[in-house]
């Protein structure tokens, strides 16, 4: 038993429960992904239109691991800026 995984890109279509999403691959293949263990311990979140890596073993081809989400530069997310509480002075 080998540990070969395939590493693909794809687009976010849809978030479904369960942390589970669906991914167009480029050759608009869609398949269902769940985040890695690693993006849930550090709370990133990743929704509709980002672009992530992926794993997939070629054992199955429609299931897939989002290890990592790209830098989406030109991408408006219409996310709200995160507030830390109010500021302290001079302590």
């Amino acid at each position: 038993m080998s540990n070969e995984v395939i590493e693909v890109e794809g687009k976010i279509v849809a978030v479904l429960p369960g942390t589970m999403f669906r991914v167009e691959l480029p050759n608009k293949h869609v398949v269902l992904a769940t985040i890695s263990g690693k993006l849930r311990k550090n709370f990133i979140k990743i929704t509709t239109g980002d672009m992530v890596k992926m794993e997939m073993t070629p054992m199955d081809l429609n299931r897939a691991r989002i290890t990592y989400r790209l830098r989406n530069a030109n991408h408006n997310r219409n996310a709200p800026m995160r507030s830390f509480g109010p500021r302290r002075r001079g302590r």
